[in-house]
């Protein structure tokens, strides 16, 4: 894995999420409990997704989503593609980015931040280029500057890109303007998955 100095977290900035997460979570949790209970009549247990990501420096931590998935398994116990095993309700919640709403028990212990490059598959930090692995150089966030400029669909060093002119560019204002236009691109329910993909395509490096 390529060696990266993570930055330091501004202070600003961590303010900043806590003071939008903080009453965020209070005017939420009606939403959180019906999709909680609609997810565990729809698709089962567990209710919430739990999966290993690289965080700043590439540091493991545990993300939080709701699960949008079945188990499904073919004749050989391995897991059937992710495209059969999305269920409908599972594309409605990500459609609206519902799924992502657990994410934020990751903001309060401050493993991610409301605006960031995407968290990523741990098995990617040998991939990048030295450029690409900046990304690392900050917290991931629920949203970022790549998904509200293609998401999924963009192809992969466009993303990286993004994400990098992000750290170079950061500023509270750019915060507050991302997440602005995350809130109207869900409500259009843009730019959701790569055409032909269920999910974000892997990366190969």
């Amino acid at each position: 894995m390529i060696s990266v100095t993570p930055r330091r977290v501004p202070a600003v900035k961590r303010a900043f999420d806590l003071l939008l997460v903080l009453p965020g979570l209070v005017l939420l949790s009606p939403i959180l409990a019906l999709v909680a209970v609609l997810v565990w009549i729809g698709i089962g247990r567990p209710v919430v997704f739990r999966q290993t990501r690289a965080g700043r420096a590439g540091k493991p931590f545990v993300s939080y989503k709701f699960r949008t998935m079945t188990n499904e398994r073919d004749e050989k116990g391995e897991l059937l593609p992710d495209e059969q095993r999305l269920t409908g309700l599972g594309r409605f919640l990500r459609s609206f980015s519902l799924d992502e709403l657990p994410s934020i028990l990751n903001v309060l212990r401050g493993e991610m931040s409301l605006v960031g490059p995407r968290p990523l598959y741990v098995r990617y930090l040998e991939r990048y280029s030295p450029d690409q692995a900046r990304r690392l150089e900050v917290l991931p966030g629920i949203t970022g500057l790549a998904q509200i400029s293609g998401r999924n669909a963009l192809a992969w060093e466009e993303r990286f890109r993004l994400d990098v002119w992000y750290i170079d560019h950061w500023s509270l204002w750019l915060d507050l303007k991302i997440l602005l236009i995350t809130f109207w691109k869900v409500i259009r329910r843009e730019a959701i998955s790569q055409p032909g993909h269920a999910t974000a395509e892997e990366f190969q490096g």
